[in-house]
């Protein structure tokens, strides 16, 4: 897998470009946020989601060399989503804290973790760390993410469109009240 992670770093950059486009283009004819795909299981949200998270779970738990290129990407992608979350007045913490709560469970980050591992992807021997920054990377987009993936009406995807932004989940398990 070395070789194909190598290519990380020019997806990233292809991403963060893409993010800067999405953000000019979404907040110049705000009515773009509802386009639908000719595809049902596509969505600029859920691909956002996607893109970040996986971002996010390579500079925070891949055994790899940092790359920049990967928190260029996560930054672009939630700027971009919180300059069309404000078209809407979607409210959203614009200095969220690290340890603020996200909608990922600790379970659910481990699973996908040991997914990778199954695969022979290299991780980083500390989880506990690993789990701190991803959870810090999420915690940008989290909340955004979630409540543009229920106002556009998103297809199903795993992290993005699958939970309730009203009955988010703390770490714990428990939802918020």
């Amino acid at each position: 897998y070395s070789t194909k992670l190598d290519y990380l770093g020019e997806l990233w950059s292809s991403w963060e470009q893409w993010f800067a486009a999405l953000e000019e283009s979404h907040t110049s004819l705000s009515m773009l946020a509802f386009f639908r795909s000719p595809s049902p299981d596509r969505s600029w949200v859920t691909a956002s989601g996607t893109v970040l998270d996986a971002a996010a779970i390579s500079a925070s738990a891949l055994d790899i060399p940092v790359d920049p290129r990967s928190n260029l990407c996560i930054r672009a992608g939630y700027l971009a989503l919180r300059s069309i979350a404000d078209m809407y007045d979607i409210e959203y913490d614009p200095d969220p804290k690290p340890g603020d709560t996200i909608s990922i469970l600790r379970e659910e980050f481990d699973a996908a973790l040991d997914l990778l591992d199954e695969r022979g992807i290299p991780l980083r021997q500390d989880r506990e760390q690993a789990w701190i920054d991803y959870a810090g990377w999420r915690v940008n987009y989290d909340r955004v993410l979630l409540r543009l993936a229920d106002l556009t009406m998103a297809p199903f995807a795993v992290w993005s469109s699958d939970r309730s932004p009203i009955n988010l989940k703390e770490p714990n398990g428990k939802a918020q009240t």
